[in-house]
């Protein structure tokens, strides 16, 4: 189980978007590894400039597209809009047996 999932509000912890904020919306990397690699998208950070030929069969005009590249996972940390800051994740099983993730300053569930 991932700490970091598609969907969760993060926060930039290092780099060139230091503390600005966004959504994931995807993990890359592979599915047995805990942290190593993995790698996110964010929406709206990292944001490069990518020169494409136009592609006339498919319909796709040429010219700079501006598109969101990954960043390492250990650069990003789940935001708890609780709080208003960054948190870490934990894990807790319930009583009927669900792995869960929690925030570590609050013990508060992430997965409803």
């Amino acid at each position: 189980m991932r700490k970091i999932k598609k969907g969760d509000p993060v926060v930039v912890i290092s780099g060139k978007d230091k503390s600005r904020q966004g959504v994931v919306l995807a993990v890359i990397g592979a599915k047995d590894r805990c942290t190593d690699g993995l790698r996110v998208i964010v929406e709206g950070i990292n944001l490069v400039k990518r020169h494409t030929k136009p592609n006339p069969a498919a319909e796709k005009p040429g010219g700079i597209i501006e598109k969101e590249a990954s960043i390492a996972i250990s650069n990003v940390a789940i935001f708890n809009n609780a709080t208003g800051k960054k948190d870490r994740i934990g894990f807790k099983v319930l009583d009927d047996g669900r792995k869960v993730r929690v925030f570590k300053s609050t013990g508060e569930v992430v997965d409803v």
